[in-house]
């Protein structure tokens, strides 16, 4: 299943899409006599919650009444997590032909670092440009959407504990980001974790670590690769972790990105995220996302 908030009247919306269009889960829900009213971090950390979407949505479906279906032209998207979220965890450095191309040992442990809720943004949503940075990069990365509380976990049965995956642009200000030998300032200007279109159940993904993952920039093919280069794989990610602090329902884990940022340039041949750029971010099952970078 693909979910997805939009905004309705200055509320966030749940959606479903479809094939035959995106539903208003919990306007389909009302017009069936379910009478269940949906939220997202709901569906992800109750598991009856989700049972009862899905027999709404496959209700929806097989209805010839199209009115709980929203315009998807006229809409406009939300971030694909819960906006309660409580922990945004990024793994560094774990796609092993990045690390190569940065001139990067490859690490022995997986690199953690954080980021914090200014940095989630919706796809299709404009996004400025910090004024105290000139090198903002792009970054593809798939994200885990943790489903269950997950501490001391086995890697064999980590994926277990995983509600869905998306896509998110992991934007990183490289100017601050080496500032320091700590990251965090590069990466926590607002609105640098675009995520979305969608948040596709894990269900739809058989292996996590078997999926094309590109960006584009104005339509040009930046970064090619698959997740299967990453050195930590998404088991070995979640169990690593949960041994050292428990992971939650609708926490997220940003797990790398491969070789094709700017940074891996020469220095000469390094284009930054400019005013009017549009980057793309598709993962295999995951839909694009897409947004469009404007300054001050």
């Amino acid at each position: 299943m693909k979910l997805l908030t939009f905004k309705k009247n200055n509320d966030t919306k749940l959606g479903v899409s479809h094939e035959k269009g995106i539903i208003d889960v919990n306007e389909a829900s009302q017009k069936l006599g379910h009478g269940t009213q949906f939220d997202l971090f709901t569906v992800i950390s109750d598991e009856q919650s989700y049972e009862e979407l899905k027999k709404v949505v496959s209700e929806a479906i097989h209805q010839a009444d199209n009115t709980f279906y929203v315009d998807e032209t006229d809409m406009h998207y939300g971030p694909c997590v819960p906006h309660n979220i409580e922990k945004i965890i990024c793994v560094g450095l774990n796609y092993r032909k990045h690390a190569e191309e940065t001139n990067a040992p490859i690490p022995e442990y997986p690199i953690l670092f954080n980021k914090f809720g200014n940095t989630i943004a919706a796809h299709n949503q404009e996004i400025i440009l910090p004024k105290v940075s000139n090198e903002v990069d792009y970054e593809a990365e798939l994200v885990i959407v943790m489903g269950k509380k997950a501490k001391d976990v086995e890697i064999d049965n980590a994926l277990d504990y995983v509600f869905g995956y998306c896509n998110v642009n992991d934007l990183s200000a490289r100017d601050l980001q080496m500032r320091t030998a700590q990251w965090l300032l590069g990466k926590t200007c607002d609105d640098f974790s675009p995520l979305g279109p969608y948040l596709v159940t894990s269900d739809e993904i058989e292996d996590p670590n078997n999926l094309a993952i590109k960006t584009y920039v104005n339509g040009e093919l930046k970064q090619n690769s698959h997740t299967s280069d990453m050195i930590f794989n998404c088991k070995e990610i979640i169990s690593y972790i949960s041994k050292h602090f428990t992971l939650k329902p609708g926490d997220i884990i940003l797990t790398g990105t491969p070789e094709g940022v700017v940074l891996g340039l020469p220095e000469n041949e390094r284009v930054w995220i400019q005013e009017n750029d549009v980057v793309e971010v598709e993962i295999e099952g995951l839909g694009k996302l897409r947004n469009i970078f404007q300054t001050n």
